[in-house]
């Protein structure tokens, strides 16, 4: 999904995000039986960072964070004896290492997995395969990826693995800070197609006649759930958990839920 140009934009934010919390609402989820010997930014609570509307890994329901990401997350907390706690900040933020380092225990935000993060962060075991796609709105006149190359607006989230993919196969692309923004564009034609993940793609034009898909893109991505550089015991407990979900089917039961039941 989210790539790694944006360390320069969440150097420049630093400042207002320490005054205003990543101006982001955090989300409690009930407290965990029993009590944890990991080591957590705050007491009795995972910190988890993410960036909805990112569906369905995360969005807002009923004022509440939730989406594969965040069951996944609660899944965690509740397996170490603690409550999970979501932060919502700029995916910029993560991408740096600025929020591991300074406001959570862990981010889950449908991260790729690639060189560039793992200079800065750990990663736990692959969770989901996740390649790129290019939607178009059917009046576009888009029907191949060389079509949006020929002065086409293509929306893609700023920082993303779609907006790095863009730049280096000649498409110039419109950022747009979240997903959410992304789509309307294209939906409302003041876009003419998005490139990005296709988890989230095929998701939000399932429901939209106007959008169609007009290309596959390869890519080999993986996501996984971020951790602290060198923070042996907390990446210990993520991937214990992922471990006990796919072994128990757990993990397939909620891929199914959020992605479809043809998904593996």
């Amino acid at each position: 999904m989210r790539s790694s140009h944006a360390s320069a934009l969440a150097l420049a934010a630093v400042a207002a995000l320490s005054l205003t919390a990543c101006g982001s609402g955090s989300d409690a989820a009930p407290a965990a039986s029993g009590g944890s010997s990991l080591s957590t930014i705050s007491s009795g609570s995972l910190t988890v960072c993410t960036n909805p509307p990112y569906e369905p890994f995360e969005y807002q329901e009923n004022g509440t964070t939730v989406g594969f990401d965040m069951d996944l997350a609660k899944a965690v907390a509740d397996d170490a004896g603690l409550k999970l706690n979501i932060l919502n900040v700029g995916f910029e933020t993560m991408d740096s290492g600025i929020a591991l380092a300074t406001q959570c225990d862990i981010a889950a935000s449908g991260i790729t997995i690639n060189d560039t993060r793992k200079a800065k962060m750990d990663f736990s075991t692959p969770y989901l395969d996740d390649d790129l796609v290019l939607m178009a709105n059917k009046n576009s006149g888009i029907a191949s990826i060389d079509d949006a190359k020929n002065g086409k607006k293509v929306g893609v989230q700023q920082a993303t693995t779609g907006e790095s993919w863009a730049k280096e196969n000649g498409i110039t692309p419109v950022s747009f800070k979240d997903v959410g923004l992304q789509i309307q564009a294209v939906a409302a034609g003041t876009n003419d197609a998005a490139l990005g993940n296709q988890s989230v793609l095929l998701f939000a034009a399932k429901d939209n006649a106007d959008l169609v898909k007009v290309a596959d893109i390869p890519t080999g991505e993986k996501l996984g759930i971020a951790v602290k550089k060198d923070n042996a015991p907390m990446l210990e407990a993520v991937n214990k958990t992922l471990k006990r979900l796919e072994d128990s089917g757990e993990m397939l039961k909620l891929k199914q839920k959020y992605f479809g039941a043809d998904v593996k």
